[in-house]
């Protein structure tokens, strides 16, 4: 898939990964539709790499449903999602106060997978309908997991769970929808530079990056965008989580 022309959403792109993966794919010449919880970020970047801007609430089934034809309208031809859209909470199974509420493992899945297939369910449609390019091929989707769906630490069951869940849908997803021509991906960053990193203390931070065999830095947001661009380009990219992590393979704690 060249992304020349085509169709693309990125969900989470006002910020962090998100923004650069929609950075890049404007400049390899897609139509981008930013999709994110601040319109205000979303329009920033949008007016900055002449996408379009939508506020949404990704997990909300039919705020999405009812907005899927306005973004359709502003990006033509639909060929690619990235779903970038994310939370990251922390908290223990059994902490100071108590069990962990119910309601902060329920955010988590509900934000970080429930959204990630609201969108792609949604989107999977839209491609489904569209004539093929190169090969039958009609769109491709790439899911933002974790390598804490892998190696979750310790405060990390929802998050590790939710992505847990972005990792297992990818095969059944790229299995279901190769027969129209769609493919899915999944990426699953180790540490980035995402403001959420660049938030903690010097300290910590350094103590992170000093935990990645090599390079020992964070990830930064253009690489996780470089690799997009080519899951986008190579048609045999398909059904699997590819990690990008430096070799991290996170401790316990």
């Amino acid at each position: 898939m060249q992304p020349a022309g085509a169709g693309a959403i990125v969900t989470g792109g006002g910020s962090g990964l998100g923004a650069a993966a929609a950075e890049a794919l404007a400049r390899a010449g897609a139509r981008v539709a930013i999709v994110d919880l601040s319109a205000e970020r979303a329009r920033s970047l949008a007016d900055r790499i002449g996408g379009r801007a939508f506020a949404l609430d990704v997990a909300d089934g039919p705020a999405a449903e009812a907005l899927f034809p306005e973004i359709l309208a502003a990006v033509g031809e639909l060929r690619i999602l990235v779903n970038c859209a994310g939370i990251a909470p922390a908290g223990k199974i059994v902490g100071r106060d108590g069990p962990m509420p119910l309601a902060a493992f329920e955010q988590a899945i509900r934000v970080n997978l429930i959204g990630t297939f609201n969108l792609l369910r949604l989107a999977a449609h839209a491609m489904a309908g569209l004539a093929p390019v190169a090969e039958g091929e009609r769109g491709v989707i790439v899911n933002t997991a974790s390598i804490a769906a892998f190696e979750g630490q310790i405060g990390q069951t929802a998050y590790a769970a939710s992505k847990g869940g972005v990792a297992s849908l990818t095969l059944p997803a790229a299995r279901e929808l190769g027969a129209h021509g769609i493919r899915v991906v999944a990426i699953a960053p180790g540490l980035f530079a995402t403001p959420m990193l660049q938030a903690m203390p010097e300290k910590v931070q350094e103590s992170l990056a000093g935990s990645v065999p090599f390079p020992q830095r964070f990830g930064r947001p253009e690489e996780f965008a470089s690799l997009l661009l080519e899951i986008v380009r190579n048609p045999m990219l398909n059904g699997s989580v590819l990690r990008l992590d430096g070799a991290l393979r996170m401790a316990p704690r």
